[in-house]
C-alpha cells in the first residue's frame, strides 16, 4: 500500500474534488473494523459508551422522523444510522492515522502542520433501510476555518442499489449556500446544479476508500438491498481551528497526537 500520493492523484483531486484511494484495508483489517463496529453496536465493546455519541436508524428507533443523536448506547442493535467520536476507540484510531493519511493532510494543509479529527463517524445504511441523505457540501459556519478533507472508507461493498456515495465533481470550487449551516442546498439550488451537471455514484469494494474535498456536492439514497451499508468517515482538519463555543479537536498527526496504545476504557459484559 503507497503511503503518497502521486503527482496525477494530487492534480486530479485538486481538479476533481475527489480521489478514488483504492485499497486502504487488507483482508484482516477490515474484518477487525468490521467486527468491532458490530460489537459497539452490540454494546459488546471495551469502549466508553459515554463519550460515543449514537443515533438509531429511523426504522430500529420506530419513531417518526429521525431520531436524535447522543451520548451513550441506545440498545442493542446492528440498525444504528450514525456513530460518532470513534477517534477514542483503538482499531478505528490506529486506521485513521496510517501514513497515507498523513501525508494526504500534508498535501492539503502543508508540511508539519498539526491535524485534528473534526469528526470520525460510522455511517450505516441497515439491509432494506437506512435514510436519504439530502445533496450539501460539508461546511460549517461554527468554525474559525474550514476543514477541507474527508476520507470515506467502505466497510461493506457500496453499489448504487444499497445507498453508494453520490458526488457532482468539480463543486468544491465554490460555497453554494454560504449562510446556511452544514451546506445543505435548497431544491431551487438542486435544479441549477443538475441542469448542466450529472452525478457519479461511487461504487466501492469494502476495504476501498476515497477522498473527498469537504465542498464537493455529495448525497446517498436509501438501501434498497439484503447487503448494509457500513461506512467509516473522517474529516481532518489544523488542529488550530476553534469553534465558535471554543472548543478545539483532538490532535491526530504532529505534537499531541492521541497515542493508541494508551486508549483504555472500561470492560463491558456481554
Amino acid at each position: 500500500m503507497t503511503h503518497r500520493l502521486n503527482d496525477k492523484q494530487v492534480k486530479f483531486f485538486w481538479e476533481e474534488g475527489y480521489l478514488h484511494l483504492g485499497r486502504t484495508l487488507d483482508d484482516s483489517q477490515l474484518h477487525s473494523l468490521q467486527q468491532r463496529i458490530d460489537d459497539i453496536m452490540w454494546g459488546k465493546a471495551d469502549l466508553d459508551y459515554d463519550r460515543i455519541m449514537m443515533q438509531l436508524d429511523p426504522h430500529a428507533a420506530g419513531t417518526p422522523g429521525t431520531p436524535p443523536q447522543s451520548l451513550g448506547h441506545k440498545g442493542s442493535t446492528l440498525c444504528y444510522r450514525k456513530i460518532e467520536m470513534l477517534e477514542y476507540d483503538q482499531l478505528f484510531l490506529e486506521y485513521l492515522q496510517q501514513p497515507l493519511f498523513a501525508t494526504i493532510c500534508e498535501e492539503v494543509y502543508g508540511p508539519g502542520v498539526p491535524i485534528a479529527c473534526m469528526r470520525a463517524m460510522f455511517m450505516n445504511k441497515p439491509a432494506q433501510h437506512g435514510s436519504e441523505l439530502p445533496w450539501h457540501q460539508d461546511r460549517w459556519n461554527r468554525f474559525d476555518r474550514n476543514p477541507l478533507v474527508t476520507v470515506w472508507t467502505a466497510l461493506d461493498p457500496c453499489s448504487v442499489h444499497n445507498g453508494c456515495l453520490q458526488i457532482i465533481p468539480r463543486t468544491h470550487r465554490s460555497i453554494i449556500n454560504p449562510e446556511r449551516e452544514g451546506g445543505f442546498i435548497t431544491p431551487e439550488q438542486e435544479s441549477e446544479v443538475f441542469a448542466s451537471l450529472k452525478p457519479l455514484f461511487l461504487e466501492l469494494a469494502a476495504g476501498e476508500a476515497v477522498l473527498l474535498h469537504n465542498h464537493t456536492l455529495h448525497s446517498s439514497k436509501t438501501n434498497s438491498t439484503d447487503q448494509s451499508r457500513r461506512a467509516f468517515s473522517v474529516c481532518y482538519m489544523e488542529a488550530a481551528t476553534v469553534a465558535k463555543n471554543g472548543q478545539t479537536f483532538p490532535v491526530v498527526f504532529g505534537e499531541g497526537a492521541i497515542d493508541p496504545s494508551k486508549l483504555t476504557a472500561p470492560s463491558r459484559a456481554n
